[in-house]
């Protein structure tokens, strides 16, 4: 596999990680209310719907982490298919910068994980 392939898998890895901190840990905080654009109230009403889907996200980076870990193109590719479906979600049903956050470096890594496909 590719340096350019690893590492953006790794990216969209660290970015699930990421947003699990800012779902699970730091939602009712200044950082989760500002870039989520939400009152307190509201943070505090939906933490726990919020850790929930932070938990997935920590499944997501756990995939993507094994996959390259064992050398899985398919387990990466399969996991990446599942960001691209959740960001794709996210940005038709929320906010469409979501597909530019999430949807898109999961893209770009499938793209150089099937380019340097033997």
């Amino acid at each position: 596999m590719s340096i350019v392939a690893t590492a953006l898998v790794l990216l969209v890895a660290l970015l699930h990680l990421y947003f699990l901190a800012l779902e699970m840990f730091l939602w009712t905080r200044p950082l989760g209310l500002k870039t989520f654009r939400m009152s307190a109230e509201k943070a505090e009403q939906s933490k726990v719907l919020a850790a929930n889907q932070g938990l997935y996200n920590g499944f997501l980076a756990a995939g993507l982490v094994y996959g390259v870990a064992t050398g899985s193109r398919e387990f990466e590719l399969f996991f990446l298919g599942c960001v691209v479906v959740a960001g794709s979600y996210g940005a038709a049903t929320v906010n469409r910068r979501i597909f530019f956050v999430q949807a898109l470096p999961a893209l770009l890594a499938m793209a150089a994980l099937l380019a340097a496909w033997p």
